[in-house]
């Protein structure tokens, strides 16, 4: 099965309509697949939900389909870095689903593996747990959260192989892994793509059974917060 795609324009193409649920992985500016999101954009399409940590920033990453008015819907953790998401949800502009960061995490794992829905005591007593199913386990009280999945998982891994086997390089193995499992059509963007049998199977991290559509393409890789030291300190 030839995985492979030459652009990014033929690796999402079929896949988009207005209305569909995006998965973008990354966390911040860390390990986000920039290209298929700037493709994403290019394609016009709209009226979406897009489930990712955050929006990137002002102009680059998700930050992008924001000021394109693209996103209907963000089902997020994290606001503080783009001006524009911030704007738009204050105005009333944007929905907005409001995660705790691990409760986003595991919704998107349980997606993946299948679990409609779980029990958490993160967000009991809160804002969160409105309109929510609550049970009491051994004495305490737990909200039920339900799985997520994706119509389209876009994902940047480090390198993978002909099959789409991917290994993910330090931090960016953050939301990328799960989501991979959570679309129903995934779509990796990689650094290298090398011969198979060229991985150490230990060192694997997605199989490539979760992956759709590969493409190697070149990453700005944009640093959010700069921070350096005084010199002479």
């Amino acid at each position: 099965m030839g995985k492979i795609y030459a652009d990014v324009k033929s690796a999402l193409e079929g896949l988009t309509f207005d209305g569909m649920t995006v998965m973008s992985g990354g966390f911040g500016l860390c390990g986000i697949p920039e290209n298929l999101i700037a493709g994403l954009r290019d394609t016009g399409v709209k009226g979406l939900t897009v489930i990712s940590n955050n929006a990137g920033v002002d102009g680059f990453g998700l930050g992008q389909l924001l000021e394109t008015r693209q996103i209907a819907k963000m089902i997020s953790s994290y606001v503080g870095e783009n001006k524009e998401f911030e704007r738009q949800y204050l105005a009333g502009e944007l929905q907005l689903e409001f995660n705790p960061q691990g409760t986003l995490a595991e919704r998107i794992r349980a997606g993946g593996a299948g679990i409609p829905a779980f029990f958490t005591a993160t967000g009991v007593g809160t804002l969160v747990a409105e309109g929510k199913e609550e049970r009491e386990f051994n004495g305490r009280r737990y909200i039920m959260e339900t799985g997520l999945v994706a119509d389209l998982a876009i994902v940047k891994a480090w390198k993978a192989d002909e099959r789409g086997n991917l290994v993910f390089r330090k931090t960016a193995r953050n939301f990328n892994p799960m989501m991979a499992a959570a679309g129903k059509v995934t779509v990796v963007e990689v650094e290298e793509i090398v011969p198979v049998g060229s991985l150490d199977p230990d060192h694997i991290h997605t199989p490539g059974v979760y992956v759709d559509r590969l493409i190697q393409t070149v990453s700005e890789k944009r640093i959010e917060q700069r921070t350096v030291r005084q010199k002479g300190a």
